[in-house]
C-alpha cells in the first residue's frame, strides 16, 4: 500500500473478512477513505459473534491517480462480489457502510432484495460540492484537501481526485432512482455537525425508501465519520439493537420510526 498520499498510514486498510457466527454484516468505506474508517465498528460487531467483512474498493489505499481511473461500476462490482462471498458462508446478511460506502450499500438493497438489513452511516447520497468537483475534473485531476487537526483515526487520501468525484457524482444519481426499490429494515444514523454531507441526505433517504421498518437517529456530538467520532459508543448500542430486533429477532417489536426525520439536524 502506498504511504505518501494517505493520512495516518500506519493504520491498517486493507480488505478484511472475520468469521463468527452465522448472521454477517458487510460494512463498506467512504471516498477516498480505507477499510479503517469501518474497523473500529466492525471489530464491535464481530466481538458480539457477527461475521464481518470489509472490502478495499478499487482505486482506494494506493494512489489518487489510480483512483481517477476508476468508475463507479468498479465499485459496485466489488461490494457485489463481497455480498456474494458472505452469502454464501451467512444464514443473514445486513448491508452497511459510511458515507459513500453507505451509497453503496443502498445500491446492493436495491439489487439484493434477499438481504436481511440496511445500515447507513451519514450516507453521502446528496454532497453540495460534488457536481462543482465534478466540473472540474475536466480541468485539473485533483486538489489538496483541508485537512482539519481533528485526531481522528481515518485513513484516506490527503487530495480529492477529481475524475473520481465525477464517477462518484454518477453513483449518487444512479442510486436515488433506486430508492423506492429498497424495502429491508433500514437504519439510518447522521451526526449533527456533519458538513460534508446535504444535512437532509438521511431525511432522504428514509423518505424515499419503501421500508416498513426504518429508523433515523441523530449523534449529537458528531460530524461525518460518525464511526470514527466521539458517539461511536451510542451508535454501537443503536446497531446492536437494531439487528437484533430487526434481523435476528425479527419477531419481537421493533421501533420503527423512533426518531422522525425532523428530529434532528445540523446543531
Amino acid at each position: 500500500m502506498a504511504k505518501t498520499t494517505l493520512r495516518n498510514p500506519h493504520l491498517n486498510g486493507e480488505s478484511f473478512y472475520w468469521n463468527a457466527g452465522p448472521t454477517g454484516v458487510l460494512l463498506i468505506h467512504g471516498f477516498t477513505a480505507t477499510t479503517a474508517e469501518v474497523r473500529l465498528l466492525a471489530r464491535r460487531l464481530y466481538l458480539e459473534g457477527f461475521s464481518v467483512s470489509g472490502p478495499l474498493l478499487p482505486g482506494h489505499g494506493t494512489t489518487p491517480a489510480e483512483l481517477n481511473g476508476c468508475r463507479w461500476q468498479a465499485w459496485v462490482e466489488a461490494v457485489d462480489s463481497a455480498y456474494l462471498e458472505m452469502a454464501r458462508q451467512c444464514t443473514k446478511v445486513v448491508l452497511g457502510g459510511e458515507s459513500m460506502g453507505a451509497v453503496l450499500a443502498c445500491w446492493l438493497a436495491s439489487t439484493h432484495p434477499e438481504a436481511a438489513g440496511l445500515l447507513l452511516y451519514a450516507p453521502a447520497i446528496s454532497v453540495p460540492p460534488l457536481r462543482k468537483a465534478a466540473w472540474f475534473s475536466w480541468i485539473i485531476p485533483e486538489v489538496q484537501k483541508k485537512i482539519g487537526q481533528d485526531s481522528l483515526p481515518w485513513q484516506g487520501y490527503t487530495v480529492w481526485p477529481l475524475h473520481a468525484a465525477r464517477q462518484f457524482y454518477k453513483l449518487q444519481q444512479v442510486v436515488t432512482d433506486r430508492l423506492p426499490q429498497i424495502q429491508q429494515p433500514s437504519l439510518i444514523i447522521q451526526g449533527k455537525f456533519d458538513r460534508t454531507i446535504h444535512p437532509d441526505s438521511g431525511k432522504t433517504i428514509y423518505n424515499q425508501i419503501s421500508s416498513s421498518v426504518k429508523e433515523l437517529h441523530w449523534m449529537e456530538h458528531s460530524s461525518h465519520c460518525i464511526l470514527l467520532d466521539s458517539d461511536l459508543d451510542e451508535v454501537s448500542t443503536i446497531t446492536f439493537r437494531f439487528i437484533d430486533q430487526a434481523v435476528v429477532n425479527p419477531e419481537r417489536p421493533c421501533a420503527n420510526d423512533s426518531l422522525t426525520p425532523d428530529a434532528g439536524g445540523r446543531g
